[in-house]
């Protein structure tokens, strides 16, 4: 059970704010996908474990997975592990780190079937076994051979009926749920050991300490800081913010993937899927230009390649619609029986935001921020590392970081379709595991530092006293039209310096803003404020990664350099703020070029064609 007792914190603006405290062997912020299965995993393991979600947990944004979940069960063909390897390090155009995604790959498949196990309702063969789908990038036989089924899919709402399964799995497992709970930022010890975090528990405005032996950041990616995103607007990146004000880096912040297919004008996803089950696209002039791009794989080339593709088709004059500035998705010649079966939710989505009746008519879509390849920097275990004495791996303790908050790195410059709801689950599994091997049930907590809560106070008086003159909403929106702008599918030099210049002048804005609610109970403006202050130093790293960056890698493509350096750029960015003196400083750690087993070896670098 939790123990509690109130303290009262240091007075702030001449107030105190009382404090309840809990104690637990393992807190996890996060209650998506990854969050929830290594919450089940430290609850079977008899870790006395918390799971903190800003919103009810199946509420999280794993919910609104379409597509499907990437393994090699070989149910529809042909498979192994390492042809989904390979398909993973070329997809990462070879800055992912190899021993990383062999563990992903390997573990992928017992991942998948222990989640059947569990009562994930996944689509069927005639034969009844977990039914599978082609994705971008996935092929068989070491690229080449067709492209693989590898996608297991529960129809198009694949997250839904996993994440209902997993929160499912953790009521079972006797996990104590703390429920739009906001946390705010992390307890660090003098010696740089985590201790647990602080929060503002929503409906009520008390202040919690969660004090842990661990703590695991599940908290997802940061798709709101650009103006059109599929994201949904909880996905501020909280747990990395926390993380670059607790003076840790983040790893490859510049590489932010564009989903090809976002409604247009609404950005509501369209699942890579839809291509899977036989959709195509198409310009101006009914070309299925993707023919010319990927020869071999067409429409089913990787998400970085699809999109640039579509955005070169736009800024030709091929567009479609009155401005000649979004791409027809047909799905129109598909048996309107297999829509039904396979896609009934896009079907259902492109209705409502976008008049279209997928059986008669294509879907007006357009390239649209959906996921973040970089974050924090971990191991293939979960637990966050970083650079010491040399050495670029060293473990902080008492932290872990999963899923996409957590930069392994699998997903390198760009990621595979389906790659990142297998990465939710593996790295879930894993952190699990790692914390039954290093924390003890019921195991003595060290001491909390005598200001523990002064960081997460300070801020959140600050922001809830705030007087300027810029609501929290214009900043906002600032931010967002700079990062759309100035760092997009295409970039150049040019555009990264004035982004640069743009996303800093938010950053110091921030001095100027104004909270109009001072009360603490369900306060929006408060909490925005708090995550908008999360979101600004994201965009910052972003675009300074990106101006930094003199190549084209994945995701990252610059016109000015536009072929890709593997002599001056196979690294990983890490990027560290001063939030005082609101300046970035840039480090670099390599690229790990060696695999986890001796049964496969390391995938030698070439030209990323499909």
């Amino acid at each position: 059970m939790t123990m509690t007792q109130s303290s009262a914190a240091p007075a702030q603006n001449g107030k105190a704010y009382p404090i309840t405290d809990h104690t637990f062997d393992v807190v996890v912020v996060g209650a998506g996908g990854a969050g929830l299965r290594a919450t089940v995993g430290c609850s079977q393991a008899g870790l006395r474990t918390a799971c903190i979600s800003k919103v009810f947990p199946t509420r999280s944004h794993t919910v609104a997975a379409q597509g499907g979940v990437a393994a090699s069960l070989a149910n529809m063909g042909p498979d192994n592990w390492k042809w989904h390897m390979y398909d993973t390090v070329k997809g990462s155009d070879w800055l992912g780190d190899q021993d990383s995604i062999e563990y992903l790959c390997r573990n992928a498949p017992a991942a998948v079937y222990e989640l059947e196990h569990w009562g994930v309702p996944f689509s069927r063969t005639e034969d009844g076994k977990i039914y599978q789908r082609p994705f971008g990038g996935m092929t068989t036989d070491f690229g080449h051979g067709p492209p693989a089924q590898r996608t297991c899919a529960a129809a198009d709402r694949t997250g839904h009926a996993m994440l209902h399964t997993l929160y499912g799995q953790a009521l079972k497992h006797s996990t104590e749920f703390f429920i739009e709970y906001f946390a705010i930022d992390l307890i660090m010890d003098a010696e740089g050991r985590c201790c647990g975090v602080v929060c503002l528990k929503l409906d009520d405005g008390t202040i919690h300490r969660f004090r842990a032996n661990l703590t695991i950041l599940a908290t997802g990616g940061y798709g709101r800081a650009f103006f059109s995103a599929t994201s949904a607007h909880t996905c501020t990146g909280d747990g990395n913010a926390m993380v670059l004000r607790a003076g840790l880096p983040l790893q490859d912040m510049e590489f932010v993937q564009f989903h090809p297919t976002g409604i247009y004008g609404a950005g509501c996803l369209i699942t890579e899927g839809a291509r899977g089950e036989g959709g195509y696209l198409t310009n101006s002039e009914g070309e299925r230009f993707m023919e010319r791009y990927a020869p071999s794989v067409k429409d089913l080339a990787p998400r970085d390649m699809v999109s640039r593709a579509m955005t070169m088709e736009i800024r030709e004059g091929r567009g479609v619609g009155k401005s000649k500035d979004h791409i027809f998705l047909h799905l129109d010649h598909l048996d309107p029986k297999i829509l039904h079966q396979r896609l009934p939710g896009i079907s259902e989505s492109a209705k409502i935001f976008a008049g279209v009746d997928v059986t008669k008519e294509p879907i007006p879509v357009l390239p649209t921020v959906h996921y973040n390849m970089g974050g924090i920097q971990t191991n293939f275990y979960g637990e966050v590392v970083k650079k010491h004495d040399g050495n670029p791996d060293v473990v902080v303790p008492g932290l872990m970081a999963i899923g996409e908050a957590a930069c392994v790195s699998v997903h390198g410059a760009n990621r595979l379709g389906s790659n990142s709801l297998i990465d939710l689950v593996v790295f879930g599994r894993a952190a699990g595991h790692r914390a039954a091997e290093i924390v003890s049930p019921g195991e003595k907590q060290v001491d909390l530092p005598a200001d523990s809560a002064d960081l997460a106070l300070s801020r959140l008086d600050h922001f809830r006293n705030a007087k300027g003159g810029t609501p929290t909403a214009e900043l906002r929106l600032r931010m967002q039209k700079v990062m759309q702008n100035n760092c997009a599918v295409y970039r150049t030099g040019e555009t990264l310096e004035e982004g640069k210049k743009l996303i800093h002048d938010v950053w110091r804005a921030k001095s100027d803003v104004k909270v109009t609610d001072r009360s603490l109970i369900w306060n929006s403006d408060l909490v925005e404020t708090l995550e908008f202050d999360n979101l600004i130093i994201q965009a910052v790293v972003t675009m300074e990664g990106a101006a930094n960056r003199t190549e084209s890698r994945g995701a990252h493509a610059r016109e000015d350099f536009s072929k890709r350096d593997d002599q001056n750029w196979m690294k990983h960015t890490l990027a560290s703020i001063d939030n005082d003196a609101q300046t970035v400083s840039i480090d670099y750690r390599p690229v790990h070029s060696y695999t986890m087993t001796n049964e496969v070896s390391y995938i030698e670098p070439k030209e990323r064609v499909y």
